[in-house]
């Protein structure tokens, strides 16, 4: 739903492999392909005790689920809640949840969704329509609460309006039709019982935070919050109300127990996984050589293609920011931007961080995310420090001073911060390297890795004191998902955040084309439409994109029934333990 998840599916069917392959990889480890046509669960024979472990990188920021904007906080979230409808990994479309049908009205301007009956929440409150009113009408679509689902549930910048029939049936009302309404209808639900009451004094952006009492965090999901043990773990509980049941009509989820343990250093979690600590983890390239050179192998690694996010360099435009004025000036000028794009040495990156193991990227979309992907329709910009430095002297920064350092025409040295989250080997490494080659061009560069949590928050709240950062997007199926960083007014529109109207022609000609294409029921039309709003952006580089890594998972050969992709995993309920 949000940029960090998934949503939206129907575009995506010939992304995912049809057949179950192997093939080798650097260090002679043996790495497994999928395809949904190869996944048969295994039947546990009965419900198990067992405790799957897991990997967090970080603490998360908030526990409530309408202002997770990060993934440290939506990965603690994710089996908590639900939406009216989910992703189905298999299919790439969207599928009932805690709606159960629906049904669509006056051309695709009026859906009337029926809820399923029995549901409850984890404190044994009945889910009914009143809870799927107060969470739209309340807080995604309040103007005083900002959401990441807020910034995507807007057709053309109209609100849609939502209504209770009965108790088990609501309707949405659109001002026209939006192709991925559907989808968006993934977002959490919440509820109004214990929710209602900070919406009413004001205070619902302080609710559910990290402190609050886990019996506090009252979802529909599969697994209810037992315990958060801040920098240690997150400990999960089966949800024994869910509605959800098998075939042969046991209860989902399988396993009991889930355990979720909180480890920045990625070499760390990669020896926790070796011990048997953690039941999965993704893996990088360099992890491959590691992995392979351990003498019992009890786990498989998966290849997962593509990743669809995104790693890249963005400068702070805001004008409204802490950052000195004349720093904005650089960094909105669109001939600065394009120069240092031709400064990062992309094939290099790919080559000393991921091991060949990822394809240089130039603009916001990979090669998972197919149709919108094509390299013959988007500008490059290869590394060439020739023209870099030609395109800086046009656009007046040279070395006035004959100091080796450039000056812009004001005589300000061209000097700025460069952040990226600590722990983050990759991005650390990206980091190093990007520093030197600025300096090649005669712009000092101040390298500082941060905390996570507080290198987002420096992006998203006032007074956004950033200068350049490194950070990753993990991309959606649908570019409508994403609308919350291309568009203007999106909260997470990094580098000038939710602009009351487009700074720059450029963006106003973004912001048309993504209004547009919500609205464009053609496949054809709308992809057309995302595919020229992607080839502005990447013309005017607001983000430097970097690299886009393949997706790679190491999976301990006792957790049964797991069949990972990059959208996630498909039939997660099923998984189990068998040692």
């Amino acid at each position: 739903m949000r940029p960090f998840l998934t949503a939206l599916a129907v575009l995506f069917l010939s992304f995912l492999p049809f057949h179950l392959a192997t093939s080798p990889s650097p260090g002679g480890i043996t790495v497994v392909k999928l395809s949904p046509e190869a996944f048969k669960p295994e039947s546990p024979g009965s419900l198990t005790d067992g405790t799957i472990r897991f990997h967090l990188s970080s603490d998360p920021k908030t526990l409530n689920p309408a202002l997770a904007m990060e993934t440290s906080s939506t990965a603690v979230l994710a089996d908590l809640f639900e939406g009216l409808t989910r992703l189905n990994v298999k299919t790439l479309r969207p599928e009932p949840a805690l709606a159960e049908r629906w049904e669509v009205l006056d051309g695709g301007k009026r859906w009337r969704f029926y809820l399923r009956k029995g549901v409850y929440w984890h404190d044994g409150k009945p889910f009914t329509a009143d809870d799927v009113v107060f969470t739209y009408r309340q807080v995604y679509l309040n103007d005083e609460i900002p959401t990441s689902v807020g910034d995507v549930l807007k057709v053309k910048g109209k609100k849609i309006e939502v209504r209770k029939v009965d108790r088990y049936a609501v309707e949405f009302v659109l001002p026209e039709p939006f192709a991925p309404f559907l989808s968006a209808l993934s977002a959490e639900i919440l509820p109004k019982h214990k929710l209602e009451p900070f919406v009413k004094s004001g205070t619902f952006t302080t609710a559910w935070t990290v402190n609050a009492p886990p019996s506090e965090i009252v979802g529909t999901g599969p697994y209810k919050l037992v315990k958060y043990e801040k920098g240690q773990r997150v400990l999960y509980e089966r949800n024994p109300l869910y509605y959800r049941r098998d075939e042969q009509g046991r209860p989902l989820p399988y396993v009991k127990r889930k355990v979720g343990l909180i480890v920045p250093d990625p070499e760390t979690a990669l020896l926790r996984f070796i011990r048997g600590e953690l039941d999965y983890l993704g893996v990088r390239a360099q992890d491959l050589l590691f992995l392979a050179a351990q003498k019992e192998k009890n786990f498989v690694v998966y290849d997962l293609g593509a990743t669809p996010s995104t790693t890249f360099l963005v400068f702070n435009q805001n004008p409204e920011s802490s950052v000195p004025k004349y720093k904005i000036k650089w960094f909105r000028n669109r001939l600065f931007r394009v120069a240092l794009s031709h400064a990062v040495d992309r094939e290099g990156i790919v080559r000393l961080v991921y091991n060949g193991l990822a394809e240089p990227l130039y603009t916001p979309v990979t090669p998972a995310n197919r149709p919108y992907y094509d390299e013959s329709y988007y500008p490059k910009f290869p590394y060439d420090l020739k023209k870099a430095r030609e395109l800086l002297r046009r656009a007046g920064f040279t070395d006035r001073d004959g100091d080796g350092w450039l000056e812009d025409p004001e005589g300000n040295e061209v000097s700025f911060t460069l952040l990226t989250n600590a722990g983050n080997r990759e991005r650390e490494l990206i980091g190093a390297i990007i520093k030197e080659d600025f300096k090649k061009l005669g712009i000092k560069v101040h390298f500082q890795p941060v905390d996570f949590n507080s290198l987002v928050t420096r992006l998203t709240s006032p007074p956004y004191a950033w200068e350049a950062v490194i950070i990753g997007l993990t991309g959606s199926v649908d570019p409508h998902f994403g609308r919350n960083v291309w568009h203007s007014s999106g909260s997470l529109h990094m580098w000038y955040p939710r602009q009351k109207k487009p700074s720059t022609e450029w963006e106003r000609k973004v912001d048309e084309l993504f209004d547009r294409a919500a609205s464009e029921l053609n496949y054809e039309k709308r992809v057309k439409l995302y595919k020229e709003a992607f080839r502005i952006i990447t013309e005017q580089q607001p983000m430097l994109f970097i690299a886009a890594p393949r997706s790679m998972i190491a999976v301990n050969s006792r957790l049964k029934n797991a069949f990972p992709t990059v959208w996630g995993w498909y039939e997660p309920l099923r998984l189990f333990v068998r040692d």
